[in-house]
């Protein structure tokens, strides 16, 4: 082909190159015009005649079979993308620079970047520490997402919401533990009362022993003898009565301040397994399925009968506001009694076990929690006012007993089968606050101390064990001294 072919074809081809290798010239983006008109139309090229498209920094070829156009001729001037600052930024500096040469790179290859980036400006990837990066919009105080930017070092920050706060560390460890022999091992009875007067009571046997927090004093209080048993210990509000439930059926009413008997009531005909004060009324059950009322003021045994369990009742408690009376027994029914009914205004049955744990909220009126035994290990929550259930929680084990804090909105929770345990919860997140450990047999009896701070819990390894679970209201009171002490014995071990 001579240079008269040469240039009728609108190709410009050096002296040393052959026929069979053909390479055009790639021109600068400044003069796209001249670029364009110099660029046969690819249609009338044989693709045996194409060697290859590359930007003037290339100084080897490989041969080809495909037309590739060369994009450093294109008139991309015109889609606004060669050298302009982003409006975003108002310098104008090298990050501005470095995001236009990437957006480039990306979309049209290197090939384009290399020839777009002015000398010396260095590669189109120069890192940016803000390039493609998520800025997270200015919430509201409560937004649980961060108003800045994520992490300068990680596309996304590890954790966008905050933490949620730790909760109230408590001791794992009791702080006193109480021998206490003979303390019987029976899911029915409810043996340990914290008087409002800072005195324990515990029945153990046949004896009930009276042992006093402030000065850790021991007194025995009554024997019922080799034919009879202490089955529940109960402390009025005051805390200067106790009733005790014997395994005969009987009610006994002493003064704890002169360890005398006030009264004996009858009317069980079997052991009194359970029992609560109101302000001026005692409820006892019986395994006999009944549950009486019984009023110290007037000569009859009992004012009135309750029957609606069909199995022995071990569940007792009444409101805070001595407006209604909760029972739990062993037919899994949990029922609800008002002053004035002789038949239960509520009838709750979603309970597939033995109902004993029975707690009224200080906090709020007709919220009551109570607890299923081994068959059903739940924790259930209901609003007395309509009956309906308001929450339920599997907490594992057998729930043997439930005691609400007066000082905070969190409840404690004791276990027998399997884990033995005792569990904090905060209300109404249900979320654990702390899980202690220590007794080797089920936690059947528990306690709350009169400033609320501090529970007692009892078991069939004979031992009472106190612990620091609950805030004060207004200052921790002192911790006593650790030791462990024999109760119903003279020494100290």
């Amino acid at each position: 082909m001579d240079s008269t072919q040469r240039r009728k074809s609108g190709i410009n081809l050096p002296a040393t190159m052959s026929e069979t290798s053909l390479r055009l010239e790639a021109f600068s983006p400044a003069s796209p015009a001249r670029s364009v008109s110099n660029l046969p139309s690819p249609m009338t090229m044989s693709p045996r005649t194409i060697s290859n498209l590359s930007s003037p920094s290339s100084k080897s070829t490989s041969c080809s079979d495909r037309f590739i156009p060369c994009r450093s001729s294109s008139r991309l001037h015109t889609f606004g993308l060669i050298e302009k600052a982003s409006p975003v930024k108002d310098g104008g500096g090298g990050g501005n620079e470095a995001y236009s040469r990437l957006l480039k790179s990306e979309l049209f290859g290197t090939d384009f970047g290399c020839f777009s980036s002015p000398a010396g400006k260095g590669s189109p990837l120069s890192p940016n520490k803000n390039m493609l990066r998520f800025k997270t919009e200015v919430s509201g105080p409560n937004s649980p997402y961060s108003p800045s930017v994520l992490g300068q070092d990680s596309g996304l920050s590890a954790e966008v919401s905050t933490p949620p706060k730790p909760p109230r560390k408590v001791p794992k460890t009791p702080h006193k533990v109480l021998d206490a022999p003979a303390l019987q091992d029976d899911f029915y009875l409810n043996l340990v009362d914290w008087s409002s007067q800072n005195v324990l009571a515990v029945g153990l046997g046949t004896c009930v022993y009276l042992w006093s927090a402030s000065n850790s004093k021991v007194t025995k209080l009554c024997d019922l003898g080799p034919n009879d048993g202490v089955c529940s210990v109960q402390w009025t509000r005051e805390g200067s009565y106790i009733s005790i439930g014997t395994n005969l059926g009987q009610v006994q009413v002493w003064d704890g301040t002169q360890c005398k008997r006030v009264r004996t009531l009858t009317g069980h005909q079997t052991r009194t397994g359970v029992l609560a004060w109101s302000s001026r009324i005692l409820s006892s059950g019986s395994r006999d399925r009944n549950i009486l009322q019984h009023d110290i003021r007037v000569p009859n045994d009992f004012i009135s009968k309750l029957s609606g369990h069909k199995s022995e009742v071990c569940g007792l408690k009444w409101s805070h506001d001595d407006r209604e009376l909760a029972s739990g027994g062993n037919d899994n029914q949990l029922l609800v009694w008002n002053q004035h009914s002789q038949q239960p205004i509520l009838r709750l049955t979603e309970h597939t076990a033995a109902v004993k744990a029975i707690t009224w909220s200080p906090h709020q009126s007709g919220l009551l929690a109570s607890g299923g035994g081994t068959a059903d290990r739940c924790i259930r929550f209901w609003n007395t006012t309509n009956g309906n259930q308001l929450n339920s929680v599997d907490t594992g084990s057998q729930v043997c007993n439930l005691a609400w804090s007066k000082n905070v909105n969190e409840l404690v929770s004791t276990h027998g089968y399997s884990q033995n345990q005792i569990m904090v919860w905060k209300y109404p997140s249900m979320a654990k606050v702390a899980t202690l450990t220590g007794h080797s047999l089920r936690v059947l009896y528990l306690a709350l101390s009169p400033d609320g701070q501090t529970i007692v819990t009892g078991a069939g390894d004979e031992t009472l064990r106190f612990w620091n679970v609950f805030p004060s209201m207004k200052t921790p009171a002192q911790v006593q001294d650790t030791g462990l002490w024999s109760l119903g014995r003279t020494h100290i071990r």
